[in-house]
């Protein structure tokens, strides 16, 4: 059995980790491993594809980002070519990909991504490719499993920021307004928001009236707490409004959500009279070292994968169900979305604290 390992879309603390279970898992059953770099890019010729054993992935499970290299635009099925004229079009290099693949005896692959790599790993499978899916995004917005890894990292960069953020608010009696990772789900902002102490928490799946915030900001004055800090979901929408594009994104990309923070304390300076700062956090929240939870949970995953791989769960997705580590076909999981729940425990504590939501 050969099998390769595929890490797309954006980087997520414990990618290593997965890779490392992976190639330790299926060497202990005697398979070769194959790394495939950036993407599905070192299949096309645009980089290479490596060998990986049990030395090669000595001591990379608490590294951050991939030894592999990720894109976020490089589906074989809609990839992005450069023109003489410094333009792009789009081709379908699938075939192409077959037949490499092929070439070089591999017998499946586990692909490590979110959502866009779930839609090419259910598109290759079509194809005839024999895959297996591990879930991957900081963001927790795949459905069927309780969390993707990365996202406890992500969570607890921002809590640390907020507890910086805590201590200028309240020296300068500042609006502190902190903008984070999420896409179209308010995980990140929701949990990190509730474990570090926010006044106010935006989120995509609540439109928010600014005047409700200039509320809370009011509230607080009069109750002597002359601060407030507001966590803010990169795809937050204004009640009436729009979510906040950066600039053109690169061909084959998604569309770059982000931008909410300065506008936003900018009204705020102005409705209240207070001085109102904002900050990006940006990619920070992909960096660094995975936390031991996120370690664990890409360990489990990536030995899942090739359990996965040797029970031929083809076109399934390795997923966390508490306690336990199930196989979900990826067809369901492309079926439905994740968002935050409204009426679950989480936003409901958040309440009961107190915590305005600008609704």
């Amino acid at each position: 059995m050969r099998i390769a390992l595929s890490t797309g879309g954006g980087d997520a603390p414990g990618l290593n980790a997965v890779i490392r279970a992976a190639v330790l898992a299926a060497t202990r059953r005697g398979w070769d491993v194959l790394g495939i770099k950036r993407g599905y890019a070192g299949l096309l010729g645009d980089d290479e594809v490596i060998p990986l054993t049990a030395a090669s992935v000595r001591g990379i499970a608490h590294m951050g980002g991939t030894i592999l290299g990720t894109t976020n635009r490089g589906s074989p099925f809609r990839y992005p070519v450069k023109q003489p004229d410094g333009g792009f079009i789009y081709v379908d290099r699938s075939d192409e990909l077959m037949e490499r693949a092929r070439a070089l005896g591999i017998d499946a692959v586990v692909s490590i991504g979110g959502d866009g790599s779930l839609k090419i790993a259910r598109q290759l499978s079509e194809k005839g490719m024999k895959v297996v899916s591990v879930p991957k995004t900081i963001d927790n917005d795949v459905p069927h499993t309780v969390n993707s890894f990365g996202f406890d990292t992500a969570v607890s960069t921002v809590v640390e920021a907020l507890d910086k953020l805590h201590t200028t608010a309240e020296s300068h009696d500042r609006v502190m307004v902190c903008e984070v990772m999420g896409r179209d789900a308010g995980f990140i902002a929701l949990y990190a928001g509730i474990a570090g102490t926010a006044d106010v928490i935006l989120i995509p799946e609540i439109p928010f009236d600014i005047q409700v915030v200039i509320d809370k900001i009011h509230a607080r004055e009069r109750a002597g707490r002359r601060f407030t800090i507001v966590v803010v979901a990169e795809g937050a929408v204004p009640v009436g409004g729009t979510q906040a594009i950066l600039g053109q994104s690169l061909p084959g990309e998604m569309r770059r959500l982000g931008g909410m923070a300065e506008p936003l304390a900018r009204a705020l300076q102005e409705a209240t009279g207070k001085e109102a700062r904002s900050i990006t956090l940006g990619h920070l929240q992909r960096g660094g070292q995975p936390t031991g939870y996120d370690r664990l949970l890409s360990t489990r995953f990536g030995a899942a994968a090739v359990r996965a791989i040797e029970e031929e769960k083809w076109g399934h997705m390795v997923a966390l169900q508490t306690p336990h580590i199930v196989y979900v076909p990826v067809e369901d999981v492309l079926r439905e979305e994740k968002r935050v729940d409204l009426d679950g425990d989480i936003v409901k504590t958040a309440r009961e604290l107190g915590i305005v939501f600008g609704d």
